[in-house]
């Protein structure tokens, strides 16, 4: 477990009943249980939640609030899987289907680095037929416009996607091979709920939960960092979503490689029919899950509220609700605006700092590896707001 830093105190007399023998687990730093998860989402004192959650996040990181400047890319829409929650994959003949070019996933990363961004964050579906040159063509050329440039891509079954079809090649060294043309760190996508009884009905012919985790310990074993996720508020309950956050720890405990923890909330809007007429969870709910998951992950140094998801106002009233980290600028977000969401497309520097500090909190940018850099701010190296 992390332990660094000063502890707050929460009065015991303002906490439900059923809160404060898990303060005082909090406040002695030990690890709570899976029943003392239950518990917690079981609570309705969303306030004593977060002053909880507050305790871990100011112990580990202070009143610093982060947040990067980075670019979306999505090379690809064109997926062999059809999950019922997704509105992004596509198969070849559909309207909505897409390719970019490297040429033109190229040109989109040289204008956004002109603006200023340290990272590129690519992620795209489980395309049947793009060979495994084009991959590595791909990340030589994104790499070659800035060697500082961090390029985070592909989730755990993208890369199972290359390593078994495209690449023909053994997970570890097909790790290997993206690394050595760019590769800098991989992204948490494709978690969804780690249950499988859950997994094949939301996500039938995805990677198991044992296979999503075997890509991330193989890249930590490799001394490389990754973040990782939740996708809840569908049909899964409470002890599904304690499950999860039990697996990640456990994983963390082995590897420490895990960075960031970013859950978010399904969107029902765009749904395929299995998964139509779900509500989508309420601001209560979504904080509620952050403050748990800032609780129990007590080995992760950060928790993220990914305000693409949340929307801005809900993610800063989340920075005190144990979270300590606003995501990015995030320049032309696809996945959760095809599947329905309403938020911006992107955001300026600006606007993060001045979300952060009207919660309270300092603002700083941070890198991929949500380590802070503190570059001068200035109208010319921000994102216009969309």
């Amino acid at each position: 477990m992390i332990q660094w830093g000063n502890d707050m105190a929460v009065n015991p007399r303002l906490l439900a009943p059923e809160l404060r023998p898990i303060c005082e687990k909090v406040e002695a730093r030990e690890r709570i249980s899976d029943e003392d998860g239950l518990t917690l989402y079981a609570s309705h004192d969303i306030n004593g939640l977060g002053a909880m959650a507050n305790i871990v996040r100011e112990r580990i990181n202070g009143d610093v609030a982060t947040f990067i400047h980075n670019r979306y890319i999505n090379y690809s829409n064109v997926c062999l899987l059809s999950c019922q929650f997704c509105a992004f994959g596509a198969k070849k003949r559909e309207a909505h289907a897409f390719e970019q070019t490297i040429d033109e996933v190229v040109t989109m990363v040289r204008d956004a680095l002109k603006l200023g961004i340290t990272e590129i964050h690519m992620v795209g579906g489980l395309h049947p037929s793009l060979p495994g040159d084009w991959y590595l063509d791909l990340l030589r050329s994104l790499r070659g416009l800035d060697e500082q440039l961090i390029i985070k891509a592909f989730t755990a079954v993208e890369i199972r996607h290359l390593s078994q079809r495209v690449f023909k090649k053994p997970l570890g060294e097909t790790l290997e091979l993206l690394r050595e043309n760019g590769l800098g760190a991989i992204t948490g996508g494709g978690a969804e709920i780690f249950d499988q009884e859950i997994r094949d009905k939301i996500c039938r012919g995805k990677e198991s939960a044992e296979e999503w985790a075997e890509v991330h310990r193989l890249w930590h074993a490799m001394g490389e960092k990754s973040t990782c996720t939740m996708l809840y508020g569908h049909i899964e309950k409470a002890h599904h979503r304690v499950d999860h956050l039990r697996r990640l720890r456990a994983i963390q405990d082995d590897t420490g490689g895990f960075t960031g923890f970013i859950p978010f909330a399904f969107e029902p809007e765009g749904a395929r029919p299995g998964l139509q007429g779900i509500p989508h969870a309420t601001g209560f709910e979504e904080l509620r899950n952050l403050a748990i998951s800032r609780i129990y992950l007590d080995n992760i140094p950060h928790i993220t509220a990914y305000w693409v998801s949340l929307g801005l106002p809900v993610a800063q009233v989340a920075l005190n609700y144990g979270v300590d980290d606003l995501h990015g600028t995030i320049m032309e977000e696809k996945i959760f605006h095809m599947a329905g969401a309403k938020t911006p497309q992107q955001l300026t520097i600006e606007t993060m700092e001045k979300a952060i500090r009207e919660a309270g909190r300092t603002p700083m940018q941070r890198n991929s590896f949500y380590e802070r850099i503190a570059p001068p701010v200035t109208a010319g190296n921000c994102l216009a707001e969309a």
